[in-house]
């Protein structure tokens, strides 16, 4: 997995009734656009994560 700052990570529920989340990375720490990100959520809560297989890369558009 690789990203870049402005990318968005979305991780899909694990149990029924489990909404997905999407997270805002807001700086790379692994080298190369590999994890792990410092994320923003849409509440504002900001913390490091490094990705499993629930959660995918949606790339930023555009410049």
């Amino acid at each position: 997995m690789r990203a870049n700052v402005g990318d968005r990570l979305l991780t899909h529920g694990r149990i029924v009734g489990q909404r997905d989340r999407v997270a805002e990375i807001v700086e790379v720490l692994g080298a190369d656009g590999l994890p792990p990100y410092r994320v923003r959520f849409e509440d504002g809560h900001e913390t490091v994560m490094s990705p499993g297989p629930d959660t995918v890369v949606r790339h930023r558009e555009g410049p």
